[in-house]
């Protein structure tokens, strides 16, 4: 294995350091994957991309260089960049996802107990609960109304905007506590985030909550049952960091898997003229098993798909299955780093990834027998390694640790039921899942690299 860092030239060193803090500014402004979708879609629209709908809507026609993307219920996005050979050739596809563990508001959230009022709330994905505890906490969401309007609410962030926290108990009484295991520390339904304290004037029950809704009506317009049609989400407060004193890090929440949604992003708004077509596929919900109308279980892609080979005048479900049977695809999800601190679950004798040394490749995920994983073909691996050497990307292979010590999952099983050639690649991380990870500058800079040779190249 090659660290990337030694090979780099002072020049280059410096086109690291740019494309990360490009990077740390869309993770700090994307917390929420309707978030993401924004920030996707305005970028895209400024490399000249098009709503297909809007192509469907006018009976627009598709021809080859044309790049057009697909909002998902403002979730998830995927974008095609059409290439000269026929679709039925198959595709370049790089797929990463954009949730990220998290709280969400229940839809009966607010109440008061003791003269304090709290939002009751729900986790989202793999957690361990105890991180949660006493951070300062954002509030970003949308509330949807019965008229059809659509309040966007982002409490925390903003300069003079308050915080809010999930209390713990004091080291002073806390002797049973600290008897308890990391997964019994603190309960979920436990994970009530504290909202005010203050008692509304002339009212004696439950004062503080009406407080807090009256601070809510002023400010958005909502009211207690508009909280049924709210999708709120609870992520830590303030922006990513540069870690180090070499600066050679970065630190910050959300990093899966949107460190690899970016690299993947930026790869494909940077392809110019295409031979084979490349697709990117920034999806929701894989955190909880890819499930739901925007995770990737969901038609919404293979649906695409078809609009645009109808948009060319060339559709038919048999074109549609061959298109999709003979597409090469990059399931760029994160993987855990070596972290020498925790080296007994790491897989031995180079098989873990590690800082600095480049996109981490997957050959299989899944737990104790690779159950629920695919296994990548070996030719698939040797054509990559090919177009990998040939664009200079720094690389390495990657196990989710030690054998039978645990495991995990993402959408490569998925895209492979179609019959495509699939393999997991991605950024190395410490602290995955906590609220702050930690990821190699250098890391996210090759993965744009590969990603970006994949697409024009693999063939």
């Amino acid at each position: 294995m090659t660290n990337a860092w030694k090979t780099y030239s002072e020049q280059e060193k410096q086109a690291v350091m740019d494309f990360n803090d490009a990077y740390l500014d869309f993770i700090s402004k994307g917390k929420t994957e309707r978030l993401c979708c924004r920030q996707i879609i305005a970028l895209a629209e400024g490399f000249g991309y098009k709503n297909i709908n809007d192509v469907i809507e006018n009976h627009e026609t598709l021809k080859p260089q044309d790049k057009v993307y697909f909002n998902m219920m403002n979730k998830s996005v995927a974008l095609f960049h059409i290439g000269n050979e026929p679709l039925e050739k198959g595709m370049n596809i790089v797929g990463s996802h954009i949730d990220s563990p998290r709280l969400d508001l229940k839809q009966h959230p607010l109440f008061e107990q003791d003269g304090l009022a709290f939002f009751d709330t729900h986790y989202y994905g793999g957690i361990k609960k105890y991180q949660w505890l006493t951070l300062p906490l954002a509030l970003y969401g949308v509330v949807c109304l019965k008229d059809g309007t659509t309040v966007d609410v982002a409490i925390g962030d903003h300069e003079g905007d308050p915080v809010f926290c999930v209390t713990d108990l004091l080291p002073h009484l806390a002797s049973d506590q600290m008897k308890k295991g990391a997964s019994e520390f603190i309960e979920g339904d436990n994970l009530d985030l504290i909202v005010g304290s203050i008692p509304a004037d002339g009212e004696e029950k439950e004062a503080v909550k009406k407080n807090v809704l009256k601070l809510l009506k002023d400010a958005y317009g909502i009211d207690e049952e508009d909280f049924i049609s709210a999708e709120l989400e609870i992520v830590p407060q303030g922006k990513a960091h540069t870690c180090g004193l070499d600066r050679s890090m970065n630190l910050g929440y959300g990093q899966d898997d949107r460190v690899c949604a970016y690299t993947s992003l930026i790869a494909m708004l940077e392809q110019e003229d295409l031979d084979r077509t490349a697709a990117a596929l920034l999806v929701d919900k894989e955190e909880i098993g890819s499930v739901g109308a925007t995770g990737m279980h969901s038609k919404f892609f293979e649906n695409m798909l078809a609009e645009v080979m109808d948009a060319m005048g060339d559709y038919s479900e048999l074109k549609v299955r061959r298109a999709l049977q003979n597409s090469y695809a990059l399931s760029n999800d994160v993987v855990a780093a070596h972290d020498p601190n925790y080296a007994s679950v790491s897989s031995p004798h180079d098989n873990m990834g590690k800082f600095g040394y480049g996109l981490a490749f997957a050959k299989y995920t899944g737990s104790r027998g690779k159950s629920g994983s695919n296994d990548a073909n070996p030719e698939f691996i040797a054509k990559l390694r090919k177009i990998f050497e040939e664009a200079g990307v720094i690389c390495q292979t990657s196990e989710l640790g030690k054998v039978d010590q645990g495991g995990g999952g993402t959408i490569a099983y998925i895209l492979a039921n179609y019959g495509m050639n699939v393999i997991d690649s991605g950024v190395a991380l410490q602290s995955m899942h906590s609220p702050y990870e930690l990821s190699s500058k250098a890391d996210v800079y090759e993965a744009k690299k590969a990603y970006k040779a994949f697409l024009k190249n693999c063939k």
